[in-house]
């Protein structure tokens, strides 16, 4: 039991100093982590559904994509830090922190959760209809206001 107790505390104590580093980046970014753990398992649950096998190196390939995904979220914070030095040169006030690097973060969840929905719906889970709509409707807000339309 002292080994599970103090697991959590160390879980706990890295856990809350990524938050204070974050800041309003955390909650986008612990639920991104439980997306891709979530996205991670139901892939594997659904491949026998899909008729696909199973390989490490399919996992590790999947984990390189997910690693990839926190390396777009420092990008879209590098953009904040320029912005916010560049900006105060020229006199542009930005209305808060971490502004692309949370719209990135956002845009990731909501591919994380179309596809863990693909995922369940392979799994032969009933799936609510307004779900996949809202999903896709959020990400098209993203990229219509970040002015892209990356698929």
């Amino acid at each position: 039991m002292d080994t599970i107790k103090s697991i959590k505390i160390v879980v706990t104590a890295v856990g809350t100093a990524i938050a204070a580093q974050l800041g309003i980046l955390a909650l986008p970014v612990f639920t991104l982590l439980g997306l891709n753990i979530t996205d991670y398992a139901t892939a594997i649950l659904a491949a026998k559904s899909r008729g696909e096998k199973v390989s490490s190196g399919k996992g590790i390939r999947g984990i390189i994509k997910k690693l990839g995904m926190y390396i777009l979220v420092c990008l879209g914070g590098v953009v904040d830090i320029l912005l916010a030095h560049g900006g105060d040169s020229i006199g542009l006030v930005l209305p808060g922190s971490w502004i692309f690097a949370s719209l990135v973060a956002v845009w990731l969840i909501c591919n994380e959760l179309i596809s863990i929905l693909e995922n369940l719906i392979d799994l032969g889970t009933p799936i609510p209809p307004f779900l996949m709509p809202l999903a896709r409707k959020i990400k098209d807000t993203i990229e219509a206001k970040g002015g892209s339309s990356n698929g």
